[in-house]
């Protein structure tokens, strides 16, 4: 939760900038010595009027498919809530060990992430929060709209559930 939070408040920054980063994916989130989670790499980052930062255009689809939101894979508008469908993509693997969506190439990953329902996290991983599980769930609507509108509105949902575990304990998700 305190590693999402980090990851939801270095998105946040950059969206209040107007910056999309559309390449959300561990291996651009860094853990500096004090195991504080930085976001990198923003080589194909766009800014919020369209004009692409490394100023190539939008030509294609860009990011990587197992963190692509739907409307990356189908080379829709992509907006700061396709960030936070990559990051709960991320927050899926941290807790399970391994992407919801994969296959034998990037073609059938894409069509996945528009198809296929979301895997259960306590399914694979029982014991984990159900407050977690549908912070993972929302983020990772289909659908824009049915996701949360800003990365600080993720951040008061997991704020929700470091409070509740530091006052009641595990005890308060049995």
């Amino acid at each position: 939760i305190t590693i999402a939070r980090q990851i939801c408040t270095a998105l946040q920054v950059a969206h209040d900038a107007h910056i999309i980063h559309r390449d959300i994916k561990p291996q651009n989130i860094l853990l500096d010595r004090k195991g504080i989670a930085v976001l990198a790499d923003f080589g194909i980052a766009k800014t919020s009027d369209t004009q692409t930062i490394t100023g190539d255009g939008e030509s294609g689809v860009l990011g990587s498919v197992h963190y692509f939101s739907p409307e990356q894979a189908r080379g829709a508008y992509v907006d700061e809530r396709s960030d936070i469908y990559s990051l709960g993509i991320v927050l899926y693997e941290m807790l399970t060990g391994k992407v919801p969506f994969d296959g034998d190439n990037p073609i059938t990953i894409a069509l996945m992430h528009i198809n296929e329902p979301m895997p259960s996290v306590t399914a694979q991983v029982p014991g984990i929060p159900p407050q977690l599980e549908k912070i993972i769930m929302k983020a990772t609507e289909k659908y824009q709209s049915n996701r949360y509108r800003t990365a600080d509105e993720m951040i008061e949902d997991l704020d929700n559930i470091e409070f509740i575990t530091k006052v009641m304990g595990q005890k308060a998700f049995v």
